[in-house]
């Protein structure tokens, strides 16, 4: 099976459009959390985390332009029905499904 990738924004990051930072992602932080509590298990996923200033040029390279909000999880194979595609790839934008899908593909613990 090849690796999902899962595309994250660097927490406490700028805004140049405001001066009252630094911030995070409340979506990405979701997923940042799960990662640092369980390291052995991120280790199957392949992590990446960038700007949060758009155009955000890696996952765009990947999906397209219009698919460059964050978190998503670029699946390597066997996509769940529920999968978007772009450009030949399948992925999961939704925050609650990304964390759904880390755990019945990579053994992370259910949501309750």
């Amino acid at each position: 099976m090849a690796k999902d990738k899962l595309f994250l924004i660097t927490p406490g990051f700028t805004d140049p459009k405001r001066d009252d930072g630094p911030f995070i992602c409340p979506f990405c932080n979701q997923v940042e959390g799960l990662l640092a509590s369980f390291p052995e298990l991120a280790k199957k996923v392949d992590v990446e985390r960038v700007d949060f200033v758009r155009p955000r040029g890696k996952v765009i390279d990947i999906l397209g332009e219009e698919n460059q909000g964050l978190p998503v999880l670029i699946l390597g194979d066997d996509p769940p029905i529920d999968a978007k595609s772009a450009n030949g790839y399948h992925f999961i934008g939704d925050t609650r499904r990304i964390l759904e899908l880390l755990a019945e593909r990579h053994g992370f613990p259910k949501l309750h």
